[in-house]
C-alpha cells in the first residue's frame, strides 16, 4: 500500500505510475539480499542489504550522456563519479545505490557490465556513479555480501513499469525517522510550452530522528511504537559505537524529460532539501544527504566521456532548454515528489528484524491516519 492508497493527500498531479519510471526510457532494477537471523557472525550475517540500479536511458543507451547536476546538503556520504559530473554537467551509465561498505564492489560490477555490453565505451575510461547509505543496524555491513555479480544482476534486471518501494534493493536494510525505511518514488506532471513534461524522484531513505517526523504537516514524532534504535536514540542495540539516531543518510535521484541545462539540473537537486523538510528533518550532522538530478531530453549531445570523437569527426552540438524564468513549476514538482517519496518509503513497508535481533518497526498506518483525520477536523 502506498501513501495515496492509504488516504494521504499530496499537492500536484502524478504521472500514471507515480514513479521515476513515468519518464520514458528510465529503467530500474534491484537485487535484494535477506539471509539469516539471530546474533551477528562477522562476514556471515544476518544479511539485510542489496543493490539498486537506475538507467537514465535504459540499458541499450547506457553509454550516452545526459545533462546532470549534483548537490550535497551534507557530505557524510559517498557518490562516486560526482567530480566528473560537476566538471562536465553530464552523466553517463547506470546510477547505482547500495550500502556504505559495498560501494567499491558495486563500482567494479558496473565496469564489468559495461565491458560486456558496451565494450567500445570501456576502451576509454569509466567513472561509475555509485551512492550509498548505512544499513549497519540491521545488516552485517562489514561482510562481503554484495558482490560484483549482484551489481550486474541489478542492472540486467532493470525495466520500466512499477518500482519496488520499501525494503528492496539498496533500501533493504534502511531506517527512516526511527521506522523501517528504504525506497520511495513519486512523479509530477508539469505543463510548459504546450507540452506535458514529467519530473520524478527516487529516494533511498535512511535519515531522520523519530521526534522530527511529520506527515501531511501533522506531527508524528510521539507515535506509540517502540523505537528501533533504543530509548536514547542509539543505532546499535549494544551501543558499542554510540552513533546518534538520525545518522544514516538519504540519496535522492531527480529525473525529468524536460530539456534542461546542467546548471538547471543542479537547481533541481538544490530543491530536494525543501521536500525533505516537509517531512520534518532538519538535516543531521551524521546524515550524508547527496542529490543527483538529470534530464533525459537531449541524450548524447554532451558526450562528456565515452566514446571520444576523433577531431576529424568533431562538430558543434545544439540543444533546447527551458528558459530560466520558467523553472519555478519544475522546482515545485521536485519538492512535491520528494515529500511523497519519503512517505511512500515509510508506508509501503514492513517491520524487519536484523542482526542481533535489532528490530525496525513499520510505520503504523492506523495511528497515522487517525492523527491526520483528527488534525483535519
Amino acid at each position: 500500500m502506498r501513501a495515496r492508497e492509504l488516504g494521504i493527500s499530496f499537492d500536484g498531479t502524478p504521472g500514471p505510475l507515480n514513479a521515476i519510471t513515468d519518464i520514458p526510457g528510465i529503467e530500474v532494477g534491484m537485487v535484494t539480499l535477506v539471509e539469516g537471523d539471530g546474533q551477528l557472525v562477522p562476514d556471515k550475517g544476518p544479511v539485510r542489504t542489496g543493490v539498486t540500479a537506475i538507467l537514465p536511458l535504459g540499458a541499450q543507451r547506457a553509454k550516452d550522456s545526459v545533462a546532470a547536476g549534483i548537490y550535497s546538503l551534507n557530505g557524510n556520504g559517498e557518490m562516486t563519479g560526482s567530480h566528473w559530473i560537476a566538471e562536465t554537467g553530464a552523466l553517463s551509465g547506470p546510477v547505482m545505490i547500495t550500502n556504505t561498505h559495498a560501494v567499491g564492489t558495486v563500482h567494479r560490477g558496473v565496469i564489468e557490465w559495461v565491458k560486456k555490453h558496451h565494450p567500445e565505451a570501456a576502451i576509454e575510461w569509466l567513472l561509475p556513479v555509485v551512492a550509498e547509505t548505512w544499513d549497519g543496524y540491521l545488516n552485517d555491513i562489514n561482510g562481503p555480501h554484495v558482490t560484483t555479480d549482484h551489481a550486474v544482476e541489478a542492472i540486467e534486471a532493470a525495466t520500466t513499469g512499477p518500482v519496488l518501494e520499501g525494503s528492496h534493493g539498496g533500501g533493504t536494510g534502511m531506517n527512516c525517522y526511527g521506522f523501517k525505511g528504504g525506497n520511495g518514488t513519486s512523479s509530477r506532471m508539469v505543463h510548459f510550452g504546450g507540452k506535458d513534461y514529467t519530473v520524478a524522484t527516487f529516494l533511498q531513505c535512511n535519515f531522520g530522528d523519530r521526534q522530527e517526523l511529520r506527515i501531511a504537516g501533522v506531527p508524528m514524532g510521539d507515535l506509540d511504537v517502540p523505537h528501533p534504535m533504543g530509548e536514547q536514540g542509539w543505532i546499535d542495540s549494544d551501543r558499542s559505537r554510540a552513533v546518534p539516531g538520525g545518522a544514516g543518510s538519504v540519496i535522492a535521484i531527480v529525473a525529468t524529460d524536460a530539456p534542461l541545462l546542467a546548471d538547471q539540473c543542479r537547481a533541481l537537486a538544490r530543491r530536494v532539501p525543501m521536500g525533505l523538510a516537509r517531512t520534518g528533518t532538519a538535516g543531521g550532522h551524521f546524515s550524508g544527504d547527496i542529490f543527483l538530478a538529470f534530464s533525459t531530453a537531449n541524450p548524447g549531445e554532451l558526450n562528456s566521456g565515452f566514446p571520444i570523437e576523433r577531431r576529424s569527426q568533431a562538430s558543434l552540438h545544439s540543444m533546447q532548454f527551458v528558459p530560466w524564468n520558467f523553472m519555478d513549476a519544475f522546482y515545485t514538482a521536485v519538492v512535491q515528489c520528494v515529500e511523497e517519496s519519503v512517505v511512500n518509503a515509510l508506508i509501503n513497508n514492513d517491520t524487519m528484524t536484523g542482526r542481533d535481533g535489532n528490530v525496525s518497526h513499520a510505520l503504523p498506518h492506523k495511528l497515522v491516519m487517525e492523527r491526520i483525520t483528527k488534525a483535519s477536523q
